[in-house]
């Protein structure tokens, strides 16, 4: 079980908040995938938080948080591991798939077999699709 001290929704609502306020790009990376945010004030404490949160509920993720000139870096990398790379693949398309909703995040991850656990639901995983 999941020790985050928010909800799966409060999370996701929370993502989409950031990427809509301080979003200046995304990329993939040798070892993952990097969120760049506008560096504004706070920006930088609430990537923090953010990334805190998200390593309570999936401790496989490595974060890395930094300054790159006028951005915020989050960097995100995974274990040689399927499951943690298809998870890292849906957190690079949060930004696109948030703006559908809440369901199109949980029905992709579904999709790859990815059972979402929180602290005030479960969410079964179901096979995927052939």
């Amino acid at each position: 079980m999941t020790t985050a001290p928010d909800t799966e929704d409060e999370r996701l609502a929370e993502y989409k908040r950031l990427f809509g306020e301080a979003l200046a790009g995304r990329e993939r990376t040798g070892t993952g995938i990097r969120f760049l945010f506008h560096a504004n004030p706070g920006v930088e404490a609430w990537v923090r938080d953010l990334a805190a949160r998200e390593k309570a509920c999936c401790a496989f993720f490595a974060y890395e948080i930094s300054l790159l000139g006028q951005q915020v870096a989050w960097d995100m990398a995974v274990g040689d591991n399927d499951m943690a790379r298809a998870v890292l693949d849906e957190f690079y398309e949060l930004p696109v798939t948030l703006a559908s909703g809440f369901d199109e995040v949980r029905d992709r991850f579904t999709g790859h077999g990815i059972e979402i656990i929180s602290k005030d639901s479960v969410h079964h995983a179901r096979p995927s699709a052939p």
